[in-house]
């Protein structure tokens, strides 16, 4: 090989190797130029962060109604799909294929505005008379607690006459609640214009929920044509399964609670109305719907049950916290596995966790949609734990 051809050799490695550090030379540049964008960004970001946050509260409650249609809509759509698959499933007319959607959202609709109405009617009146009783009886009580306690109370004399002292204005402490009753009927007008308002918010979420529901299938192959473009497949494939995994989580765990709760609500029914206690159907619809929080909702239903209890017959009070203990514990290890099974499969330490999180930072929509977020986390890093373990 003479000088020349070395020469033209190393001119030509010269261009390709030229040609291959040109892309990279780009991307650091563009990957310069994208951290200094975001540092000027999160800059920005620290140095109006009361504006920031100002304004995202302003979009989310303007954006309010819509996050709860999509949230009714997803709920609404359990039951409808279930509705759907048992409408006319031996028939394949057209009238079956045309009126399947509209009549199965029509009767899930009216079921759940049904169910409702339906507990508001039983549980709030029986609640409200349960207060006034509670308020009429407290001062008797509290005479007879007293009585009791001085004439069990000879041997410390000190304690006695500290007893004996004790004065109990009963008028007065029934003036100021009535003062405070007072104020709280002057703001009736402010209270109307709330109401009003929420009412009006929660007619919106339900047409929007309505639309999302009529045309969820265009819906969904419009998202997935969407993030078909700005995903490569790669990528695609994983948003898919994390979307999965997560519906089927939440699917499996509001399914799973709804019927459970419905089974502890009527067994607490039959069984207050066997062992003869008072309010049966208002307390089993309270304990019912008070299970749909985890862990706590069966504490809430088991108090206020005992307080409504409580202002009729005090000696009943031990015998029914007794009864519902027992059948907690019947429904927890017999019938709730059966039920829900291991759909959410999430240890306890981990659903007490949720629980608490998810109320602390959301109140009680973070308590119930809370064991199902940390189920999917859960699953998708087990997935991947299990991934990692198989590569090794």
């Amino acid at each position: 090989m003479n000088s020349g051809e070395i020469r033209h050799c190393r001119l030509l490695f010269r261009t390709i190797s030229d040609g291959k550090e040109k892309p990279v030379e780009k991307t650091k540049k563009q990957k310069s130029v994208w951290y200094l964008v975001l540092i000027a960004v999160l800059i920005l970001m620290i140095r109006y962060f009361e504006q920031i946050t100002g304004f995202l509260k302003t979009v989310g409650s303007v954006a309010m109604p819509l996050a709860m249609g999509c949230g009714i809509a997803y709920v609404l759509n359990i039951i409808m799909s279930a509705m759907e698959r048992h409408y006319f499933t031996r028939k394949n007319a057209p009238w079956v294929e045309k009126t399947r959607r509209p009549v199965c959202m029509a009767a899930c609709i009216v079921a759940v505005l049904g169910i409702i109405f339906l507990l508001i009617r039983v549980v709030a009146p029986e609640l409200i008379n349960a207060v006034l009783l509670l308020g009429e009886g407290v001062p008797v009580y509290v005479e007879k607690g007293l009585t009791w306690a001085v004439n069990h109370s000879g041997g410390i004399p000190a304690l006695k006459e500290w007893l004996e002292s004790l004065a109990i204005d009963w008028p007065k402490i029934i003036q100021q609640f009535l003062g405070s009753l007072t104020d709280i009927l002057n703001s009736t007008v402010e209270l109307v214009g709330v109401l009003t308002g929420s009412i009006v918010r929660l007619f919106m979420s339900l047409i929007f929920g309505i639309y999302l529901l009529s045309g969820k299938e265009r819906l969904l192959d419009q998202a997935k044509r969407i993030l078909k473009v700005f995903f490569k497949e790669k990528d695609y494939t994983r948003l898919f399964h994390v979307v999965t995994v997560a519906h089927h989580t939440f699917t499996s765990y509001i399914a799973g609670q709804c019927t459970e709760a419905v089974i502890l609500g009527s067994l607490c029914t039959v069984g207050m109305l066997i062992f003869r206690f008072p309010y049966a159907p208002m307390v089993g619809a309270l304990v019912g719907a008070t299970a749909l929080l985890p862990i706590i909702g069966a504490y809430i239903g088991a108090i206020v049950g005992a307080f409504m209890i409580l202002t009729v017959s005090p000696g009943q009070v031990i015998p029914f916290i007794c009864f519902l203990v027992i059948l907690q514990q019947v429904e927890g290890n017999l019938i709730y596995p059966k039920v829900v099974g291991s759909s959410v499969g999430l240890p306890g330490m981990w659903i007490l966790a949720a629980v608490t999180v998810g109320g602390g930072l959301w109140g009680i929509p973070g308590m119930i949609i809370g064991v199902p977020m940390t189920a999917t986390v859960y699953k998708l890093f087990s997935e991947y734990i299990h991934t990692r373990e198989k590569e090794r």
